[in-house]
């Protein structure tokens, strides 16, 4: 009898033992298999999506046309993203590092683009560089120097070589009438 119970016991602890085997076993082999899958929480997950998510600038298809005032401009815009770039990455701030790293690319490229034109030598025809004064039909006079497309801020009095206002003056003369928006305008001035 106490060999049947030692058998039964014995016979008992064998399959417990198999079984808990195959119970560890499995965890620890798909643990060995996914090894390269750190552990971490959701909250990094979700941060580098969204660091992925920044797309860059785009970059113009035209020349990149600038005035000397224009290259300082994106001068100072490249050491201020470089700036921003160090102080994000002190920081390990990583959505701070994702924009300040997309400005930093843009005005890489815009700097290394750059084709600086001299201003114009003469005002008989307009040009790139050059500033133009028209009178639109209801009577208002605006001002506008022709710049590159960073440069350029209507506010201000600057517009891009590439805009439809800047388009239509290119190649006119005093005098001329050109299409300004919905109305037509006269060039009056060329500076």
């Amino acid at each position: 009898m106490q060999g049947e119970l030692a058998a039964m016991v014995n016979e008992s602890t064998t399959n417990c033992a198999a079984d808990c085997r195959i119970a560890f076993r499995r965890p620890m082999a798909d643990a060995r298999a996914n090894h390269h899958i750190p552990n971490m929480s959701r909250a990094f997950v979700k941060e580098d999506a969204f660091v992925d998510a920044i797309a860059d600038r785009p970059i113009s298809e035209h020349p990149n046309l600038v005035t000397e005032r224009g290259l300082s401009l994106i001068e100072a815009a490249l050491d201020g993203a470089r700036r921003d770039y160090g102080e994000a990455q002190a920081a390990g701030d990583r959505e701070a590092l994702a924009k300040a790293g997309r400005e930093l690319r843009y005005w890489s490229a815009r700097r290394a683009s750059a084709q600086v034109v001299p201003p114009p030598a003469d005002t008989e025809e307009i040009r790139f560089g050059n500033r133009i004064t028209i009178v639109r039909d209801d009577g208002r006079e605006q001002t506008f120097c022709i710049v590159g497309e960073d440069e350029a801020d209507f506010a201000h009095g600057s517009i891009s070589y590439v805009s439809p206002l800047a388009r239509a003056l290119l190649g006119k003369r005093v005098g001329d009438v050109v299409r300004a928006g919905r109305d037509d305008a006269e060039i009056t001035a060329v500076a």
